[in-house]
């Protein structure tokens, strides 16, 4: 894409996605929970690991999170706004079927970056990918992108927004892996649920570091990257599949 048709893009679609925000409301700012004197740091990088073996067929991943970050439900499945979603995967020789969640993978290569015109897709240096909403024009490069099918366009004006997961009319938004509650010392909603209801499915931490269970977990049982063919180096892996 050449620099033109940026200014273009921007020119002509930004006052769009301007118009859904509150007057002064600095939403990436709102979206990342630490302040600008604890930045982040390529010494961390958080991951997930879904056992799919444990993933039984509930969707308290999915509620927990969609409560948490205030995503709401229009009974319209193929364009509501899903932060996280279960698929259900079936052999067709076997009749075998299984089902996984399915969210941001946080690439470390991510696709969604590469193509935004304005760099509201971002990656931070611990390896959450971004939106900054103030900036994203709903161009919807990013969604095209994305080999995930990970990211959803807000089609309607939002209400009841949560402070920490700010969301506007016009504009694109996905997992953040709860980077609230990340940058609190916490780990995600979806963990926190799946833990909850004893299915251990999920766990949580830091990738790069050899102590954390996350690191022991892969270090002790094979795992796999979804679309590993791409070369993304995704900071969600799944065993099981």
């Amino acid at each position: 894409m050449s620099l033109s048709r940026r200014e273009f893009i921007g020119i002509g679609t930004a006052a769009v996605a301007g118009a859904a925000l509150a007057p002064g409301l600095r939403l990436v700012e709102l979206a990342q929970a630490r302040s600008p004197d604890e930045a982040v740091t390529s010494l961390q990088r958080w991951g997930l690991l879904v056992d799919i073996n444990k993933c039984h067929d509930c969707d308290a991943c999915v509620t927990a999170c969609h409560e948490e970050n205030g995503v709401q439900s229009h009974g319209r499945p193929a364009t509501d706004a899903q932060w996280i979603r279960k698929v259900t995967l079936k052999d067709k020789q076997t009749g075998y079927v299984q089902t996984l969640p399915v969210m941001c993978q946080h690439c470390e290569h991510p696709p969604c970056v590469d193509v935004c015109p304005t760099g509201a897709s971002f990656k931070r240096a611990d390896g959450i990918v971004l939106v900054d909403k103030h900036i994203c024009i709903g161009c919807r490069y990013c969604m095209m992108a994305c080999p995930y099918k990970a990211r959803s366009f807000v089609h309607e004006v939002t209400t009841d927004q949560k402070p920490h997961a700010p969301r506007g009319m016009g504009t694109v938004e996905s997992c953040t892996l709860c980077v609230h509650r990340v940058d609190a010392g916490k780990i995600p909603a979806c963990v926190e649920a799946c833990n909850k209801d004893g299915n251990q499915a999920m766990v949580f931490g830091d990738l790069k570091d050899p102590n954390s269970a996350i690191t022991k977990q892969l270090a002790s049982a094979p795992s796999t990257q979804l679309r590993p063919d791409l070369n993304l180096n995704t900071g969600v892996r799944y065993r099981g599949i």
